[in-house]
């Protein structure tokens, strides 16, 4: 491993708190959205971690106080690329554009993708349209363990869920068909991921998706951020579903977890197995159990348990680590919007170290690679797009 200004970079991806439309929002049906300032505005945070680091400075939030001399580096980040996905944000944090976005299905798939995809796995399917992942198994589960048909269904972004109770389709079995799926759908109908989506449960009121969720993206194009890490040697371990985003490559070590606090407690843990490298997470809850369920409260008391376990994960850091959050995209669960989708919005991006430059306004930077080009710049590559910010990190 080449030598870096940090010699550790601890990565931690907020998965959907935006921090506020992007310009071009009203083109996505997003104006308006704004993830972390709809919350703030809800009730008080009790955000004392986030906020010493930064994150009040990064534009006005309800409640919480800017700190005269915040601890990290803040800013916070554009999505160049069409799209508001996770596929979007962490394939252009890794240095990649996409000319196009990844095609969606208002209506449902069509004959084209569902009829060749039963006749690959030997079952009808239920389904087959835009919906809640918790409403569409409260709405089609009973049917689906009567059966025996998978429940296909999508979202405003580009995504193929299969969803099966384990108990009917196995999740080793669930999984094949999910790859059967993947197989199949190239060209114009290339979706960013497929979800297998298993469930537990019995009744439509007890139905409980469980952990064993697992997607299968498209692979990216080369070069990203991982291959030049790779290329230079530098250790890479993925916490979450950063593997499956990334469809594997460059992550040659990974790790599952069952929630933002198995997250949290895996990112702790590594810190004392990893000693360089980096350390890339992404904690899903806020999107996957609160923000598309349009949950305010529970948004709000998750951010509060993250910002609780963030305290003693700062103290475990050394002078040569380097903390990064950010986010990939919003996914505002304010009532009064119509949408349960995720949102066009800014990212919000907080960087420190105990051995970095506090205090630095990282404006409004264009692109999330950005991000990916300064890790990649500390450990002595390059990726395709953005402009690095490592030296505004560095001590003076």
């Amino acid at each position: 491993m080449p030598t870096s200004a940090f010699h550790r970079i601890v990565w931690i991806v907020l998965d959907s708190v935006g921090i506020g439309e992007m310009p071009d929002a009203a083109s996505f049906g997003d104006a308006g959205r704004d993830t972390l300032g709809h919350i703030a505005r809800s009730r008080p945070l009790a955000l004392p971690n986030l906020v010493r680091l930064g994150l009040a400075n990064i534009r006005p939030l309800d409640h919480l106080t800017p700190p005269a001399s915040p601890l990290g580096a803040y800013g916070k980040a554009a999505t160049h690329s069409p799209g508001k996905d996770t596929t979007v944000g962490h394939w252009e944090m890794a240095g990649i554009w996409l000319g196009r976005a990844f095609p969606v299905y208002p209506h449902g798939f069509p004959p084209e993708v569902i009829e060749p995809f039963e006749r690959a796995i030997g079952r009808k399917t239920l389904g087959n349209k835009p919906a809640s992942g918790t409403e569409i198994i409260k709405e089609l589960g009973e049917e689906h363990v009567r059966t025996g048909c998978p429940i296909v269904y999508t979202s405003g972004d580009s995504v193929f869920q299969v969803a099966a109770h384990e108990e009917v389709i196995p999740v080793p079995e669930l999984y094949r068909i999910c790859e059967i799926a993947r197989s199949l759908l190239a060209g114009p109908h290339q979706v960013g991921r497929v979800i297998a989506r298993p469930f537990v449960g019995t009744g439509p009121d007890n139905y409980r998706r469980t952990e064993r969720r697992h997607d299968y993206a498209v692979p990216p194009p080369r070069p990203m951020l991982l291959d030049v890490l790779g290329e230079h040697h530098v250790p890479v371990l993925g916490i979450g579903k950063i593997y499956d985003i990334y469809d594997g490559r460059g992550v040659p070590e990974s790790i599952r977890t069952k929630n933002n606090a198995d997250g949290m407690a895996k990112i702790s843990e590594a810190l004392g197995s990893h000693p360089a490298g980096l350390i890339f997470a992404n904690l899903v809850d806020f999107d996957m159990l609160f923000g598309h369920r349009k949950d305010v409260e529970g948004f709000a008391r998750s951010l509060e348990e993250f910002d609780a376990q963030l305290g003693p994960l700062l103290n475990l850091l050394r002078p040569d680590d380097l903390l990064v959050l950010t986010a990939d995209h919003g996914c505002d669960p304010d009532p009064c919007s119509p949408s349960t989708d995720h949102s066009r919005e800014y990212v919000p991006l907080l960087a420190y170290g105990p051995g970095a430059q506090s205090g630095v306004a990282l404006g409004t930077r264009s692109t999330q690679s950005d991000l990916g080009q300064t890790i990649a710049e500390n450990f002595g590559g390059q990726i395709p797009h953005g402009t690095s910010f490592l030296g505004d990190l560095l001590p003076r």
